[in-house]
Parts: structure tokens; sequence; C-alpha cells
């Protein structure tokens, strides 16, 4: 296809495969807008979003502004004369003006299967709920948040315990193989964007390090499924003897128990049976406060654990 004036907006390491997949195919990346770098970490050292670094790497204009909201930036904006506007994990709203600039659009790319999981933090929801499948969808943005029109889906399944860390990695792969033949067959005008079905839409809201406290009355498959949606970040905790501990690898079993919740009912030489309202949760691997991950049996063995101790308290 005939090279395309592409303005890319995009943030984290999440965003970075569908830039490369852009710049590969010969696209005429006039800019890359991006959060401004922020302080990270104990030091407060400056550090660039990743999608900056890339553009970086590849020569590419970049631009950070606050806000979108400002006269100087849509003059900006305007004046590079996007033909198209590819949108992936920026973290900022469009204003109307923008999403309307582009002769083919802003085109967004969503970690989900719409209108499944709108909002901030799809795949953490799809392994928090359990779910086998997932996806992207390609999609022609409007004025609502993740409401536009669909132009294709791609979908893959979630892997038995799958943290949503590993899950990120693959469909931020998937975004950036599926953006480039989709373009090409949407600015071609063979696709017609289909609306979506709000009744079917469900909505996510952004995780919180309050998300990872365990709640040892729930069933043993949820609290599996919270350990790994959360991991790698904010991650799950518990309490023993009065210590926090992170919680990094669980899986429930089909075994059931009479105990109170929170009941350690095994210790094996690498894990932790936990009883829970329903079920027995195997912890795999933990980390207490300022050390290193290991294995729960390790932990135990450190710790002089016994059948009978109880976490969460």
């Amino acid at each position: 296809m005939t090279p395309l004036r592409v303005v890319f907006m995009g943030t984290p390491d999440f965003s970075v495969p569908t830039l490369e997949a852009l710049v590969q195919a010969g696209h005429n990346i006039v800019g890359v807008y991006c959060q401004p770098d922020k302080e990270k970490g104990r030091g407060k050292q400056v550090q660039m979003p990743a999608v900056k670094v890339a553009a970086l790497a590849h020569d590419l204009p970049v631009y950070q502004p606050v806000t979108l909201k400002s006269e100087e930036v849509e003059a900006e904006l305007r004046a590079l004369e996007p033909d198209v506007i590819i949108v992936i994990a920026y973290g900022k709203i469009l204003p109307p003006w923008l999403i309307r600039l582009p002769k083919y659009g802003c085109i967004n790319v969503h970690a989900s299967i719409l209108p499944k999981y709108r909002g901030a933090a799809p795949i953490h929801y799809a392994i928090l709920n359990g779910d086998t499948k997932t996806g992207v969808t390609i999609m022609h943005m409007d004025d609502g948040l993740d409401t536009g029109d669909i132009i294709d889906v791609e979908t893959i399944e979630i892997l038995p315990n799958e943290t949503t860390g590993e899950l990120f990695e693959r469909i931020a792969t998937l975004g950036g193989t599926t953006i480039n033949p989709v373009l090409e067959r949407w600015v071609a005008g063979e696709i017609i964007a289909t609306p979506q079905d709000d009744i079917k839409a469900s909505h996510t809201s952004k995780i919180t390090k309050d998300m990872g406290l365990i709640d040892w009355n729930s069933p043993a498959f949820e609290v599996a499924n919270k350990i790994k949606a959360l991991n790698p970040a904010p991650g799950c905790f518990t309490f023993i003897n009065g210590k926090r501990l992170k919680l990094w690898m669980a899986e429930s079993l089909e075994e059931s128990s009479s105990v109170q919740p929170g009941t350690i009912v095994a210790i094996t030489a690498d894990s932790i049976d936990v009883a829970t309202k329903d079920g027995i949760l195997r912890l795999k691997e933990v980390q207490p406060d300022n050390k290193k991950r290991m294995s729960a049996g390790d932990f135990s063995r450190g710790h002089q654990l016994k059948v009978g101790m109880t976490f969460g308290e």
C-alpha cells in the first residue's frame, strides 16, 4: 500500500510492537505522542516511556504534551496533517476535534474482544474472571470510551496458569502483527466497520494495590485467578504471623476442607495448601517483605510454618 502519514499515540511497552510494525511497513510516522517522562523508583530517576525510547531509536519526532486541550497542541497536530492516527494505550482521552482530524480516522488497538471489557484494564479482568480467550479489537474511534465501530477482531486462547504479564506480551505482539493488514484493507475501503452491541458491553476499572489483599472466604479458583491477574503488578498479598507475604503463583485444587478459611491444611517440599471458602488453594511461589521470591515450601521451612496455622492474621 502507499505509505500513510501516521501519527502514533501510545506510551508503555505494550504499545511498542504496533509502532515497530508501522515503521517496518514503511509508513511515514510524522509524530509519536506519549505521556511525559516520569520519576520512578526510590532514587526518583527520570525515565522515558517505552514508546519514546523506541521512537528515538528510529529518529522519529516525539511529542509529550501534558494535555491535548491546548490551542498550541491542536495547531501542532493539524500541521502534521496525518492520514490516520493509531492509538494504543496512550493514556489520555482524545478530544472530538482530534478524532475527526485524519482522513481515515483514529484507529485504536484495544486489548479485548469488544464490547467486552471496555476501559483501563481489559487483560487483568480477562484473567480475573477466568476467561479462556481474549484478543485485540481494531476500532474506529468515536467520542465514547472504547465505544467505536469495530473494524476487525483477532482472538487468542488464554493459556492455563497464564499471568497478566505473560498475556500482555502475547497481546502486544498480536497488535503488532494485526495492524498493518487491517490498516491496508481499511484504507482500501474493503472493510465496513460494525457498530458495537452496547447491551453486551462490560467495563473495567483501574487496578489498585488494595485489590491485591486476599480474601480467604472466596472460592479457591477465584483466589487463584486473582493471583494470576495481579501478577506482575500490583501483586497479591496476605499476612502470616502479622507479617505481609506476597503471593505470586498458586493453583486451585478440587479438594474440599471444613476448616476455617485461611488455615494451612498441608505443607509439602515446595508448596503450602490453604483452605478457602470453597476448595483448597495450593501456594507455589511467595515473597516475604524485602526478600526475593521463593518456593512456598522454602518459605514454610524458613518460618517454621505448621498445619493449622492461619493466613490473614
